[in-house]
């Protein structure tokens, strides 16, 4: 290591011991800890963003059970090479080595399947690395040979410790009069977003943006946001901000304006706010003001959940936004969150018994007590639907769903009058 090997680099762990975060793979008992202690490692795939640590723990796995750590690039790798690096008489490997492809998603088809025999029979252990999720982009064949690990991006309290030892113990840096204040190192978690390369490299780019030669290297939200070119916005998560712009974004998108929409939104990720927490909101936002007026809007809100969680950042921002504009644009309705809310404030007054005819005579003693008698089947009518009493007794005619005036609802309307006048 010299001084203008890049801070991410130099600071790299040593052991597994030295890693940040990681806990639930690295941890007492937890699953890597369990391989390297009984001295097998079976073939990996690592799952999770970009600079969380996937490479450095593929080399020190490999290390720590005393195996040849071989890296290969996705990238670079044809099959006609891959299969002269995997012969076993090749020279290159002791026996059973370990072959780290990093972005194992970046390969075909037929170069995943170059894989399967060296690691079926054991001549190779394999750690595949994705930023993608291995379920989509790695075959099933060599999957199904490999266990999958998901690794986490660092959280603020990770990021702190890293930054910590960054400027404590690296060569370089610890031998500098630098003071980072709170609010540059919180700005610098919030723009690294659990990425410990991209956090290591803003301090590192905003000491030498710095006068080394100072007394003093301040390294201030200044300093940070001249390196970063980024404006940084005073945003505390658990404060009234927090709670004032996810509000301005649900009514934004309640009043079907997609550019105020967007701008929040946009506030909010540029914050540094978890874009799953805004991926929830939309969702309960879909039910709650779309709802039957198109209730694709559910379906597309809870899929980008789902994406969002398996991408992360910053690409998230990308599905973010399109749903917030489908959303904002969409037909709105109400009708069902307030039938619901009807319906529970009711439940908790009324505990009135199911009728008879509704309940479900599975014994001979049921149906001697009436359970069942008197039940009409809807699907042996026309139109499968027959008039029959569903609601308790002291409830006949209570409504708690009326329909909405959009064209969705009142085409459903029309259907279920036709319904009954055809009964």
């Amino acid at each position: 290591m010299t001084n203008t090997t890049p801070l991410a680099q130099r600071l790299r762990p040593k052991t597994l011991t030295e890693v940040i975060g990681q806990t639930h793979l690295l941890g007492d008992n937890a699953p890597l800890t369990r391989f390297v202690q009984s001295g097998h490692l079976p073939s990996l795939i690592l799952h999770g963003e970009a600079g969380i640590g996937k490479t450095t723990i593929a080399m020190l796995l490999a290390d720590a059970v005393g195996r040849e750590f071989r890296p290969l690039s996705a990238i670079n790798s044809n099959v006609k090479e891959l299969r002269e690096i995997l012969k076993k008489d090749d020279g290159l490997f002791t026996s059973s080595p370990v072959v780290f492809i990093d972005e194992i998603h970046r390969f075909n088809k037929a170069q995943q399947d170059a894989l399967l025999g060296a690691v079926e029979a054991g001549d190779i252990t394999l750690i595949g690395a994705t930023t993608e999720n291995p379920s989509f982009s790695v075959n099933n064949a060599l999957l199904s040979r490999c266990q999958v690990y998901r690794l986490e991006p660092l959280d603020d309290n990770q990021m702190r410790q890293l930054l910590t030892r960054a400027l404590r113990t690296d060569d370089v840096l610890a031998n500098l009069p630098i003071e980072l204040t709170d609010e540059a190192q919180t700005d610098i978690i919030k723009l690294a977003h659990g990425d410990a390369r991209k956090a290591l490299n803003l301090l590192e780019m905003s000491v030498q943006a710095s006068d080394t030669s100072a007394k003093q290297v301040m390294i201030d939200s200044d300093v940070l946001a001249s390196v970063a070119q980024t404006a940084l916005t005073r945003y505390d998560k658990d404060g009234d901000q927090h709670y004032d712009i996810i509000s301005a974004m649900i009514k934004s998108v309640r009043g079907s304006d997609p550019d105020a929409a967007l701008y929040w939104m946009a506030r909010m990720l540029v914050a540094g706010e978890p874009p799953e927490f805004i991926a929830r909101r939309l969702v309960i936002l879909a039910s709650e003001d779309i709802g039957l007026a198109n209730p694709n809007a559910l379906l597309l809100a809870d899929a980008a959940l789902r994406s969002v969680k398996a991408i992360g950042m910053p690409e998230a921002r990308i599905i973010l936004g399109q749903v917030v504009v489908y959303l904002a644009t969409s037909a709105k309705s109400n009708t069902s969150y307030m039938a619901i809310n009807k319906a529970m404030a009711l439940a908790k007054k009324d505990a009135s018994p199911v009728p008879l005819h509704l309940r479900n005579g599975v014994t001979s003693l049921m149906k001697e007590q009436g359970y069942g008698e008197g039940y009409i089947y809807p699907h042996d009518y026309p139109n499968h639907y027959h008039p029959q009493q569903y609601l308790p007794d002291s409830l006949q005619g209570t409504q708690f769903y009326e329909y909405g005036d959009n064209q969705r609802e009142q085409h459903v309307k029309g259907f279920m009058a036709g319904l009954k006048n055809k009964a």
